[in-house]
């Protein structure tokens, strides 16, 4: 197969679309306006920002008009016409909407004031948006709460921050002006659009809007994404809201914008226009209301080239998916890694141990060109895959007996519950309808446990939103989430679902009864009030005459649902590459945004098409080339460990560590309610009572979130396994590997290559054997070379690694 050449030099390449954001325009009143940005896409994939070369004509005159400084459009008269946006030979056409043209509407307190606050920083936590504001005069943090801000504004203080018979001399602009002593500073300036605004709202008597104004509905930004190539390419962006009226604005101006690495992609908000700098990737946010946006933003050098490695063919969508971003970052991928490498990651990867040394001989001796998928295949259907994601999913929903709030009894129901559950190849998404949805006693029904380990409604609704949804609502329980979409009305009004949750005893003093209280109600503390059932960024359910749990768990589960599929599929797709599309999986915000937002969004599609069959979509992932990569570079000068063009070295699990000592080693562990060589992935309870397993990062499961389970290496693990028990007893078990070799006096290459196999999934390399067989050749005690051998394999990074 011939290299495909993936970049031109600038000057020669062609530009093969041509685009224009947003791609209608509806002007609702005389004060309205559209910015707009031309973006032409070369046949490589750089983005190039035509807006400041656009000519505009349109098919009927008198309804809008152009204006080429601002580059925006303007409304003139009622109607409908359409505008041709031509650079050159380029053309896009654009629907052009015209209503209330000669209305010019008062500005709205909430729509127009607390925004412009917002931009200018005055409702922040570093100024007046504190808990206890500055100066004695408080706003609410990022305007949570528009009544209480109104109030302060308009009346505290004998109103004396504002001067309706002389707007230009109210406190409120001439502090934020400069004009008068301010600690915060000038926040803008008087010929701005902020000062234009608020001096109006002042002047018509700064009045409170009269009934609900239409809510702010959505926010984006455009375009979506950018590839920019030189430094000091720039990219002109669009930030546009909608509304429950049906009307939409552009509010680029009034939006909070920048750039998550000022180094790769600098921004200037007042402009809104990103500009290049180093190599790589970054996102523009533009905040505005409670909703948060971003636009990735690919920076590459100019004239940058690659030749796309002939041997990289897509195995399937994920590969189709991954490669087209790095063709756009101009990073080849990884070769395809060796058989011994593969057979030993799948192996960890989707069973949680080590192949035994036939297992791995019969592989690699195996010559089919089908022989990884027949091998996934085949690890797809034996019991050790249903006991390591039965362990995950322990993790998840906190299977523990700390503060003896489970019984042991009913942690061993659980923990069987969910072995059941993957034995039996249950969808996940019937697998979260039965947990939401539990009830009776926590013996009888397993599932109940989970409201057990957590009586609390707001603890149970931010737990369900993390573990199902991946969204974390904590930080919206005292104000809006800062970087986020989520209001204290949504925090309050999702545990509602949580609030007729009873718990009850039993006959059995050790059992306990979840059952639904159909009474009970949340108050959100902003005011107090009642919340009411609400689903996340949806609608108030009709949840009258039903348990408030079903409605959510259909919700859920549903397959509109944005968030489940995904969370769900990122989950998978974090184990086999040891971080997640979105990364951590269980922290899914705007402002920590997915790598490859299609992948993530087809592996969800692929979830739901396959029925929420986990062993399918683990077959798709471990069948890819992405999956079978290499972890070391094809080309070591670029470091990504972002974009999957390469496999990463991870650390194995405790559990899968602890494990494959013993199978090296063909030692036996004794956990507590378990019998002796029991593994150590089928420990139930969270506090496995196992010192190797606490040290090397197994969660105790006091919360559900994924950062509980640690990874890092310390010092204590390593002084652990050079001098610590488990290696040492390990090595002097009886009947094990090391004795059962010396009991039969196996010759030293013949030892050698065995452990390898065992240890490794390779056999010794011919410089490993002769540097072996020559330290046990020269041993005096031939017993404890081998045991020397042993434990210096046990200790080495290729061991303790997946790779």
């Amino acid at each position: 197969m011939l290299a495909v050449a993936l970049a031109i030099a600038a000057p020669f390449a062609m530009a093969d679309t041509f685009t224009v954001f947003p791609a209608n325009v509806q002007l609702d009143n005389q004060r309205d306006a559209q910015r707009i940005a031309a973006v032409a896409t070369r046949d490589d994939g750089v983005t190039l920002d035509r807006t400041a070369e656009v000519s505009v004509t349109f098919a009927q005159d008198g309804i809008a008009s152009w204006d080429a400084e601002a580059r925006e459009f303007r409304p003139v008269a009622d109607g409908e016409t359409t505008a041709t946006i031509a650079v050159g030979d380029l053309m896009a056409t654009l629907p052009i909407k015209v209503q209330n043209a000669g209305v010019n509407p008062s500005p709205s307190f909430r729509n127009d004031i607390e925004p412009a606050l917002m931009k200018a920083g005055c409702n922040s936590g570093a100024c007046h948006g504190s808990a206890q504001g500055k100066n004695g005069f408080r706003v609410s943090l990022f305007g949570f709460d528009p009544s209480m801000d109104y109030i302060n504004l308009t009346r505290d203080n004998r109103a004396r921050r504002l001067n309706a018979g002389s707007p230009d001399d109210s406190l409120m602009l001439t502090k934020a002006t400069g004009q008068v002593d301010h600690e915060g500073g000038e926040r803008f300036e008087e010929n701005s659009a902020l000062y234009a605004t608020i001096h109006r709202w002042i002047a018509d008597g700064a009045k409170n809007d009269p009934g609900e104004p239409p809510a702010l509905t959505g926010v984006e930004i455009l375009p979506k994404s950018s590839v920019l190539e030189g430094t000091g390419a720039q990219q002109r962006y669009v930030v546009r809201a909608t509304y429950s009226d049906g009307t939409d604005r552009d509010v680029t101006s009034l939006a909070i914008m920048s750039s998550s690495d000022e180094l790769t992609v600098g921004f200037d908000p007042e402009k809104g226009v990103a500009t290049a700098g180093d190599r790589g990737e970054a996102y523009v946010m533009a905040r505005f209301g409670t909703f948060a946006v971003v636009s990735q933003v690919i920076v590459l050098p100019q004239g940058l080239t690659m030749e796309w490695p002939p041997d990289a063919v897509p195995a399937n969508f994920i590969d189709e998916l991954i490669f087209d971003k790095l063709k756009k970052l101009r990073i080849p991928p990884a070769t395809r890694c060796s058989d011994e490498v593969f057979v030993r990651r799948v192996y960890l990867d989707v069973l949680g141990v080590l192949p035994t040394v036939e297992e791995t001989q019969a592989f690699l001796a195996d010559e089919g060109a089908d022989k990884r998928e027949r091998l996934v295949d085949t690890l797809l259907q034996r019991p050790e895959f249903t006991e390591l994601w039965s362990m995950k999913w322990a993790d998840l929903l906190r299977v523990q007996t700390a503060a003896n709030v489970i019984d042991r009894k009913a942690l061993h129901r659980y923990n069987d519950w969910l072995r059941q559950s993957f034995t039996q190849n249950k969808p996940l998404d019937q697998l979260v309808r039965e947990l939401l949805t539990a009830q009776g006693g926590n013996f009888t029904s397993p599932a109940t446990n989970f409201y057990v380990a957590e009586p609390n409604p707001t603890k149970m609704a931010e737990n369900v939103a993390q573990v199902f949804l991946g969204i974390q609502l904590q930080c919206a329980q005292c104000h809006n989430h800062p970087f986020e979409r989520w209001t204290m009305d949504d925090y309050y009004s999702f545990s509602a679902f949580f609030a007729q949750v009873g718990q009850k005893g039993s006959t059995d003093p050790r059992e306990k009864i979840i059952f639904d209280k159909r009474s009970g109600d949340v108050n959100n503390i902003k005011d107090n009030s009642v919340a009411k059932p609400k689903f996340l960024g949806g609608e108030y359910p009709d949840v009258s005459n039903r348990d408030r749990r079903a409605a959510l768990a259909e919700w859920i589960t549903a397959p509109d649902n944005p968030w489940f599929a995904e969370c769900v599929a990122n989950r998978v797709w974090d184990q086999f590459f040891g971080r997640g599309i979105t990364d951590p999986p269980d922290d899914v915000r705007v402002t920590n945004p997915p790598s490859h937002p299609e992948l993530q969004e087809k592996l969800a599609d692929k979830l739901q098409e396959y029925e929420y069959d986990l062993r399918r979509l683990v077959r798709d992932i471990c069948t890819s080339y992405t999956y079978q990569m290499s972890t070391q570079p094809r080309d070591p000068s670029i470091k990504d460990e972002r974009n999957f063009s390469r496999a990463l070295v991870r650390r194995l699990p405790a559990e899968i560590l602890l494990d494959a000592i013993s199978k090296v080693t063909m030692s036996k562990v004794k956990f507590p309610s378990l019998p002796i060589g029991a593994r150590a992935v089928e420990v139930a309870d969270g506090p496995s009572g196992n010192y190797f397993l606490t040290l090397f990062g197994r969660p105790a499961r006091d919360t559900v979130c994924a950062c509980e389970r640690r990874a890092e290496p310390t010092l204590a693990q390593v002084l652990h396994l050079v001098n610590g028990d488990t290696v040492q007893s390990a090595l002097k078990a009886k009947e094990g590997r090391l004795e059962q070799l010396v009991a039969s006096e196996t010759a030293p290459a013949d030892a050698i290559h065995q452990l390898w196999l065992a240890a490794y999934s390779r056999p010794p390399t011919d410089v490993e054997k002769q540097q072996v067989e020559t330290y046990i050749a020269s041993a005096e005690d031939k017993r404890i070379a081998l045991e020397d051998t042993f434990w210096s394999v046990l200790n080495s990074k290729e061991f303790i690694f997946n790779h």
